[in-house]
């Protein structure tokens, strides 16, 4: 289906403009709108329908990185890159051009400002060199989630007239068989859709990809939180065009539910309660399940790791149940597919989602033990040597921290299997400081494009509002470039 201003024909079409945008999430709208801006003729092409077009961004906090001192910021982004540096350019494009976020969204239109509740008090990883340029998490109006950003985005679109194809997945790449220029893509419908200046994929990770999440992370089964169409298609094209990849094991995962037989999942935030024990498929506790962390990762055993990068279960009892929702409706935090698209109300007590079977119970911690498949007395000794801790007051195994050690005392007792909940990827085709994709010899694939989380800047670390940031940054700056090339020879 189009939208504004022109409507797609049925048949197999041949259009050519200057610039084809592959997505609608934060990086599309971004290379789109300043494509357009710079004078090229400009087409998006968006795979889902219009009523859940935007991917992640939709669904997401709407809140990007907010800071005033790009010297900072690099030394920050360094930091967080750990043993996997970037190379310098692409960390000086990174780091002065979010420090524009905040001024190009408010350019669109719409109030910005800081959140005050999320990210108020600073960076996440405080102790990081450079983490004092953390300006604060900025969302439209102030206010995290509830499609702000993207609704601001897609008006900005119709407002130029930009041309938006919903229901229209790319399915490959036009190249010049001689250069490998790239010079249009092609749609599942059989259209091409030529571009004399550049083709941007914006499309997203691929965690909705249950083969390419086992590949690249190692998981089987692991739940989504946000859209179910990120599932690689970008990452295909840009292969089958001759691309590098980076940081292809980087991740950003979380403690989630899932309804049994939905490819989607829930936040599980304990807000209400920290009585709560992560232990392994044998029953065992392996983690302190309130480490400090970031966006993925955690500082563990001296080591910043992904946190959580492997299934678990999680554990809590009648006291932790009674305490609160353990997933948040939208009146209290509005992201996530579930909530805002599918309009889910998490029940006040858990009663619902335990009834519904999505938690399992047991009157004691054998029966629960049998229903989860745990050996022996595994639960049994997990539990015993927590609620230990707990009276002492110190976590000796694994340092969590006294405040948060509230013991598991009270039957029934419950369970429920965590795949982790994916979040998104950060990996993809690599690309330069001006979001040209690389070959796998470092050169540039002419005329394509990637922004977004088909290819974020984030080797491991990242901190709040990174991904809506980084999107935005290599968006406009793949919008530039493509709408700056020269035109391609027509005769090609």
């Amino acid at each position: 289906m189009s939208r504004n201003p022109e409507s797609h024909a049925e048949s197999h079409d041949v259009r050519e403009v200057d610039v084809v945008v592959v997505g609608m999430g934060a990086a599309g709208c971004a290379a789109a709108v300043t494509a357009h801006d710079a004078g090229a003729t400009v087409l998006v092409l968006e795979k889902a329908a219009a009523a859940e077009a935007g991917g992640n961004t939709r669904v997401s906090g709407g809140g990007w990185f907010h800071h005033d001192d790009p010297e900072r910021a690099a030394i920050y982004l360094r930091s967080l890159c750990g043993d996997r540096p970037l190379p310098e350019p692409v960390v000086h494009a990174w780091a002065h051009g979010t420090r524009e976020v905040s001024r190009w969204v408010e350019s669109l239109g719409v109030s910005v400002g800081p959140n005050g509740n999320y990210n108020a008090t600073g960076a996440e990883y405080p102790e990081m060199p450079g983490s004092d340029c953390y300006g604060g998490l900025y969302c439209v109006d102030g206010v995290v989630g509830d499609g702000r950003l993207f609704a601001a985005l897609e008006k900005a679109l119709f407002e130029r007239g930009i041309s938006v194809h919903y229901d229209s997945p790319a399915s490959g790449l036009i190249t010049e068989p001689a250069s490998g220029e790239v010079t249009g893509v092609v749609t599942a419908a059989g259209d091409r859709i030529l571009a004399r200046r550049g083709v941007v994929l914006a499309t997203g990770g691929f965690e909705g990809d249950p083969e390419l999440v086992r590949t690249h992370l190692g998981l089987d089964d692991a739940p989504v939180w946000g859209s179910v169409a990120a599932t690689g298609d970008g990452l295909r094209m840009a292969q089958e065009a001759g691309a590098d990849l980076w940081h292809m094991d980087n991740m950003m995962a979380v403690n989630g539910i899932t309804e049994p037989g939905s490819r989607h999942g829930y936040f599980a935030m304990f807000l209400y309660s920290r009585g709560v024990l992560w232990v392994d498929e044998t029953g065992r506790r392996f983690v302190d399940e309130f480490v400090p962390s970031g966006h993925g990762q955690a500082l563990i055993d001296g080591r910043y790791v992904l946190h959580p990068q492997r299934p678990m279960w999680v554990i809590f009892d009648e006291h932790t149940r009674l305490a609160g929702p353990i997933s948040p409706s939208a009146d209290v935090l509005a992201v996530g597919w579930n909530v805002l698209m599918n309009g889910y109300r998490w029940s006040s007590d858990n009663s619902a989602e335990i009834a519904a079977g999505w938690i399992h119970r047991g009157d004691t911690l054998d029966e629960l033990a049998s229903l989860t498949g745990f050996p022996g007395d595994a639960l049994n000794d997990s539990v015993s040597a927590y609620n230990a801790a707990c009276a002492a007051g110190d976590d000796g195994d694994f340092g969590r921290s006294p405040a948060t050690l509230v013991p598991i005392l009270e039957p029934p007792f419950y369970a429920y299997r965590s795949g982790p909940l994916l979040g998104w990827t950060n990996g993809g085709p690599r690309r330069d400081e001006h979001a040209r994709v690389l070959d796998t010899a470092g050169a540039v694939i002419e005329g394509l494009y990637a922004a977004g989380t088909v290819s974020s800047t984030f080797s491991w670390a990242k901190d709040g509002g990174f991904h809506i940031a980084d999107a935005i940054v290599f968006g406009r700056a793949a919008g530039e470039h493509a709408a700056g090339r020269s035109r391609r020879n027509p005769e090609h």
